[in-house]
This record gives C-alpha cells, structure tokens and sequence, in this order.
C-alpha cells in the first residue's frame, strides 16, 4: 500500500454520505513521486476511488499517460514516428486501450542522415506492435499489466521483433486507458491494499462549531 495523497470533503449530513462524495473520484500522480525516483516521473497515472476503508480511499488503476515534455522531446527531424493502437482483455477481465509510439533510428554504419521507414515498413511495424501489445496483455493479469509499463519491457519486445524490419528507438506505451472493469468485491480490493493505517492526525480537545455571525 502507498499513501499518494490527501482529498477534502464534506461531512456526511442528512442524507448526504461522505462516502458518496469521495467514490468515483480520480487522481493523477506522477510514478516518480510515488517509487520516489525522478527518472520516472515523465509518466503519469490517474488512480479512481473504488471504495472508503475508514480515513482511507482505496483507489485502483484509472489510466496512463506521459507527459508532454518527455513526447516533445522524443519528437525530431529526419526519421519517421510510428505509432499503433489496440483494445485488448487481461486474463483477469480488465478490458484496456493501450496506444504505442516508436520512432526510426540508424542502421549500424550508415551514413545517411535521414531514417525514414516506406509506408510498407511502417505497416509491418505497427502490425508487430499490435501483435506484441495482444499477447502480452492477454497473458497477464491487470496488476503484471502494470508492472511490466515501469520498465518499458513491451518497448524492448517491440525493438527487437521490428528490428529486422527497421531498426527503432525509444518505443514505449505512451498512453494506457481502462474501458471496461469486471465487478472488484470490497473484501478483495481490500486484501489487495494490504495492510491500512490511519494516517489521519487527531485533532486536540474538542471540536466546537463556529457561532453563526448576524453580520458579516
């Protein structure tokens, strides 16, 4: 379990129910603040609230993305961008859209300035990387889905099956989003945070509610 920040709400009054107001909120962390490492903060995840546990939110994954400074800085002259799409089931029933960008790079010893790819190139290479996107993703369940996005292992699958086609480089899976969820049973979302504290600081004496002013 990791703690990846604080949320404010209104107090259940009435009718009304904390907890109402706090399912289905979403939040975007970058993964550098969360693994606590700065090589990794270029990718971005947005996190749901599926269920309250005490002061707790129990969050479950939402969608990813990277930023735009680390797309525009993949973004040069003199080679061809390559980029696929594909909706694909995990084995545990998690339906997601995944999209991945690749870009050309030098053949070894060439002189040539330019790396440009022929139509036919690019199609045999975006038809690898939808390939390689289905059966890694069929294969594993949503939390190995995830795991294998930290160190672009689907990127480095890409690189070496298109290599014979044409060399590329910085191929990763630039966006990732959730379309459909199987029913999570609370007992399991729970099991699956682990261990919870609360994290809350107690507030010393009493609580008093503010008098209400006749003028303000």
């Amino acid at each position: 379990t990791r703690i990846a920040g604080k949320t404010l709400v209104n107090r259940s009054q009435g009718t009304k129910n904390a907890v109402d107001y706090l399912k289905s909120r979403v939040f975007e962390v970058s993964l550098g603040d969360l693994n606590k490492d700065e090589e990794q903060a270029f990718r971005k995840f947005k996190l749901q609230v599926s269920d309250v546990a005490g002061r707790n939110c129990l969050t479950s994954f939402h969608s990813m993305d990277i930023t735009t400074d680390k797309l525009r800085s993949l973004i040069k002259k003199w080679q061809t961008l390559i980029e696929a799409s594909v909706e694909v089931k995990t084995s545990d029933g998690y339906l997601l859209r995944l999209f991945a960008i690749g870009f050309t790079k030098r053949h070894a010893g060439q002189v040539k300035s330019t790396t440009y790819a022929q139509s036919s190139q690019v199609r045999l290479i975006r038809k690898k990387m939808v390939e390689i996107m289905t059966n890694e993703v069929q294969s594993s369940t949503m939390r190995e889905v995830l795991q294998k996005f930290i160190p672009e292992s689907i990127g480095r699958e890409i690189e070496k099956a298109c290599h014979s086609i044409y060399p590329l480089q910085n191929v990763l899976i630039r966006k990732c989003k959730l379309i459909k969820a199987p029913k999570v049973d609370a007992q399991k979302l729970l099991e699956s945070h682990g261990s919870l504290e609360d994290t809350g600081s107690k507030i010393k004496g009493e609580f008093k509610e503010p008098e209400v002013q006749a003028e303000v």
